[in-house]
């Protein structure tokens, strides 16, 4: 029935699919197989894409050739740039989308690709030889022939949803969880472990009051994330709403704590540290009176509502009784209630930075199978993992992002050599060169890249060499051109910032905490120059001229570990005879087998010594 694929996608969330376009792309013949036809993309959680870091992310998968960033912005219902008052760096793109529409584009893409094949089904084993995946047999009993799988189960591996005393298996609510899996698995070596998500209440907006609640609209001129010209700005934006929880409502979900599946333990698996519970909240955060709750509606052609900040596993009965006490919320109609899920995930330091398994040959695992949390996290690694799975049938050279290159370089990395005992969500805080590794740059960062693996086309290559000419003629200008200070002094004065006694280059205009491209477009000389330039231009030249202090510092830094990454360490690298490293650092770097010294610095538990004592054995 089946003929024998080049790669096989198990999962067809937001790491499956990024992982079978990327892959079919790529020229590799793909089978996705999925549970349902008709969840493809589903946005389990919350609709919507990007936030602090996320952004930057999503950005990224589409300056490499992805398409989150595409399909967000298709299903964009509202869109805001994210830290504005702060610098570039944090700033960070976040849209909320019409769930119905990004399963529909996404689905609407892959049916699109050539090489991509689908199939309704799920998979209960992996079929081996000599330590190499060479199939796979699903559930209706077929056995499907392939080179390589790539594993995206979510939160589908043995899955066990609560809500209160009632607990039953499903992946998600009103689907049933996948076994048989992390059974093989573990049968072959493999670790597991027990992780835990959850999601709120959906609500009928008809049934809330908005008068009482602080409302929230989008930004007035939007952006979008594709670099491409493929989707525009959404034109016309539905509004959010804020509301807050009280002491009123904290009593009433603190009477559900004796039937929390949480507080009873019958949940075992870690929940997301920066994204917890209601009940977590009012547990972890008792001085606090009340918390905020984020009004979201679902899309564009719906009633639903997302209530974004109340997730929660405790009884349907209370979820209801403590919801019609927040403000708005008086005569709310639930849809379905809020649950928790606790699935299998496997310590992601079982993986190489291609995210191929180190078990078994030409296996790779991408998204919430290795202990992370978020849309953006899981499709980015579906994203390296179908490129790399193609790769390494094509004999071409893997594909890795070093940290200086890419949050995905940092996410995966992160993963890779330090592990995570709890759901991995990504911060602007983790990238230490997050200066560089802004959300304007992904393109300049990435394209060529892309460009270079056939995901990302002449038109974009095209668009980015053009950009970054526009951006050095701006500079340049910025750079020889002076102001008098009669011109400038009226627009400092009017920012609060000293007046200038001379004539001053406008880059050191420029350089000032209050001073921005905006403010100076007043100026004629300024004003008719950025008149030829498009805005991305002007923005970057604006960060570059701005943090041209800080970028030299962070490309030092970068240099210096580079030369950390450049010194490679043979796979059969012997390190019992490295007697001056510690115990601690000789079991990890056996186990986890890095590829570079650079890489061996950061894994956990090896110091700075056992650094330099094997640079000295490596030079010999």
């Amino acid at each position: 029935m089946f003929r024998e694929y080049d790669i096989v996608v198990i999962g067809a969330g937001h790491a499956g699919c990024e992982a079978a376009a990327a892959a079919a792309n790529l020229g590799s013949s793909v089978l996705l197989i999925t549970m349902d036809m008709n969840k493809i993309a589903q946005m389990s959680c919350n609709p919507a894409m990007g936030g602090i870091a996320k952004g930057q992310i999503v950005r990224e998968i589409d300056a490499l050739g992805g398409y989150s960033g595409i399909v967000s912005d298709k299903s964009t219902i509202q869109f805001r740039m994210l830290n504005r008052s702060k610098g570039p760096a944090m700033w960070s793109p976040r849209s909320q989308n019409d769930r119905m529409q990004f399963s529909q584009y996404w689905r609407e893409i892959l049916e699109a690709t050539p090489n991509v094949d689908f199939w309704q089904d799920v998979v209960k084993e992996l079929v081996l030889d000599n330590g190499k995946v060479c199939g796979v047999i699903t559930g209706m009993g077929q056995k499907i022939g392939c080179k390589a799988v790539v594993l995206t189960s979510g939160t589908f591996l043995n899955g066990i949803i609560h809500i209160g005393t009632k607990q039953f298996g499903g992946g998600r609510i009103g689907e049933k969880a996948s076994t048989g899996l992390t059974e093989q698995l573990v049968s072959l070596g493999f670790e597991s472990g027990r992780m835990k998500t959850g999601t709120p209440p959906r609500v009928d907006g008809r049934s809330l009051n908005y008068d009482r609640m602080e409302r929230q609209d989008g930004d007035e001129n939007p952006s979008k994330f594709s670099y491409s010209n493929s989707t525009s700005p959404v034109s016309n934006q539905r509004c959010c709403w804020i509301t807050y929880t009280n002491e009123a409502v904290h009593e009433v979900l603190r009477t559900g704590f004796d039937e929390s599946p949480m507080y009873a333990g019958r949940i075992q698996g870690l929940g997301p540290r920066y994204c917890p519970s209601i009940e977590d909240k009012i547990n972890r955060f008792a001085e606090r009176n009340r918390h905020q709750i984020f009004v979201e509606p679902e899309g564009w052609n719906t009633v639903e509502i997302y209530v974004n900040g109340f997730s929660t596993s405790l009884p349907d009965h209370v979820q209801m009784k403590a919801l019609r006490l927040i403000a708005g919320f008086e005569d709310a109609k639930i849809f379905r209630p809020g649950y928790a899920i606790e699935y299998d995930y496997f310590p992601p330091t079982q993986l190489k930075l291609t995210l191929e398994t180190r078990l078994i040959e030409n296996l790779f695992f991408a998204g919430q199978i290795n202990g992370t949390t978020g849309y953006e996290e899981a499709a980015c690694q579906g994203l390296v993992a179908g490129i790399n799975a193609h790769c390494k049938l094509a004999e071409k050279e893997e594909f890795i992002l070093k940290r200086s290159e890419a949050y995905i370089g940092v996410l995966i990395d992160d993963l890779v050599n330090k592990g995570t005992d709890e759901p991995y969500r990504m911060f602007t805080s983790r990238a230490e060169y997050r200066i560089m590794l802004r959300q304007d740059n992904a393109d300049i960062r990435l394209t060529e890249k892309g460009y270079r693996l056939g995901l990302a086309g002449d038109l974009r290559m095209r668009a980015v060499e053009e950009k970054e000419k526009q951006t050095a003629e701006i500079i340049s200008y910025f750079k020889k051109t002076s102001v008098v200070p009669a011109d400038i002094n009226p627009i400092l004065e009017e920012l609060e910032t000293a007046p200038i006694p001379q004539n001053y280059k406008l880059d050191a205009i420029l350089s000032r905490p209050q001073v921005n491209m905006a403010s100076l477009q007043r100026l004629p000389l300024v004003g008719s120059l950025l008149d030829n330039y498009s805005d991305e231009a002007a923005l970057q030249a604006e960060v570059l001229m701005k943090y041209e202090g800080y970028l030299e510092k962070e490309k030092q830094m970068v240099d210096k570990m580079n030369r950390l990454e450049e010194i490679r360490i043979n796979d059969g690298f012997n390190y019992n005879m490295v007697k001056s490293i510690s115990l601690e650092a000789r079991e990890k770097l056996i186990k986890q087998r890095p590829a570079t010294l650079g890489q061996a610095a950061r894994i956990s538990g090896i110091s700075p010594a056992d650094i330099s004592v094997l640079l000295v054995h490596l030079g010999r």
